[in-house]
């Protein structure tokens, strides 16, 4: 089969891999109809990940068929439609039970595209699959699903339900690519008074606004100004990082109100200073967390009965397989393509346009 194999730091290639099968009784194998290039697999590519080892199928979210499974699975057989989580989860260890299934310790967790072979393939194996794939509802296409095996988890559990986002809040989103997006989407269903999205790219301030924000602000711009004229100067009541860069990080410090909550949901890859000479006595809130995907069921949910955007609102770029190295080009250089979340698909156009 092909799939795109990590070489190291800056070097990736769409190439013959040998197909995964069932190495344990609790495994599925997928045939992957959908897949997607998450931010985190850049971060992978520059180097900051260095658990991920040369040779390793990068890739974290894919929907597909069920084509083999193992003889102790049993909420999923040959032929089903199922969307393939980003966590890996065994049910078994103090974590799973407590439905922290990002800290498995049963061997689920982040593994897909980091300790194991991912998704960015024509195949993939998952293990423990009673509790890591999810059945797919008619109703919900599979560019839509695709969406729900990270960006809203992460966007809605590390961002907005670690945030504690109030009805009458105001709530700062800075970053507004695909988490950052869908951050503004599930930050609404409680009610904030207002949303701000912060952003370099106004294509990105434009897609923020469709997605629900009230307001939007360029980070070349002053946003820290806005948000005091937006609160007479207390500061907002949840701040969510969604760059995983120190500068916005530290940002973020100073947006907040006292009492206030910093939700880091960007993955960083260098050290951000924590100003605590003037955070100290503010009683200021900062969570940091890989999803655990426990909203997967509400959000499939939520997505059949159309209570979630569409993909149409996020994903700007779709591809065929054989165009991943193309597709990874284009998501990269997202400043200049205005790409949010690329789609590799069997159904998708044999020639995509692509602005220089």
């Amino acid at each position: 089969m092909k799939a795109l194999v990590y070489h190291g730091k800056g070097q990736r290639s769409w190439q013959d891999v040998p197909d995964p099968g069932i190495e344990d009784p609790a495994d599925v194998v997928v045939r992957v109809e959908a897949v997607t290039i998450c931010g985190t697999d850049l971060h992978i590519l520059k180097g900051d990940v260095p658990d991920v080892r040369p040779g390793t199928v990068l890739g974290h979210e894919a929907v597909g068929e069920v084509v083999e499974a193992g003889g102790d699975v049993r909420g999923v057989r040959p032929g089903d439609r199922v969307l393939i989580s980003c966590i890996t989860a065994c049910g078994r260890c103090r974590f799973c039970r407590d439905q922290r299934f990002g800290q498995c310790r049963g061997g689920g967790g982040w593994i897909l595209g980091h300790l194991i072979d991912g998704t960015q393939a024509e195949y993939v194996r998952v293990p423990h699959a009673d509790h890591s794939v999810h059945l797919l509802p008619d109703a919900v296409s599979s560019e839509d699903a695709v969406l729900l095996a990270d960006i809203f988890p992460t966007a809605y559990e590390v961002g907005v339900l670690s945030g504690r986002v109030r009805p009458g809040d105001t709530v700062v989103v800075v970053g507004a690519g695909p988490i950052g997006l869908a951050t503004v989407a599930t930050a609404r269903m409680y009610a904030p008074r207002r949303i701000v999205a912060v952003d370099f790219a106004s294509s990105r301030l434009d897609a923020a606004r469709a997605v629900g924000a009230d307001a939007t602000v360029g980070a070349d711009e002053d946003p820290e100004s806005l948000v005091r004229d937006l609160t007479e100067g207390l500061g907002a009541d949840v701040v969510v990082e969604a760059v995983g860069v120190p500068e916005t990080f530290e940002q973020c410090t100073r947006m907040v109100r006292p009492c206030g909550h910093v939700a880091n949901v960007g993955v960083h890859g260098k050290p951000a200073t924590l100003h605590l000479e003037s955070l100290w006595s503010q009683d200021v809130t900062i969570t940091t967390g890989l999803v655990d995907t426990f909203s997967t069921p509400l959000l499939l949910d939520m997505a059949a009965s159309g209570r979630l955007p569409a993909a149409a609102a996020l994903v700007t770029h779709r591809f065929v397989p054989s165009q991943m190295e193309e597709a990874y080009d284009v998501f990269s250089r997202a400043v200049d393509t205005g790409a949010l979340k690329v789609v590799l698909g069997a159904a998708a156009h044999d020639t995509v346009s692509v602005p220089s």
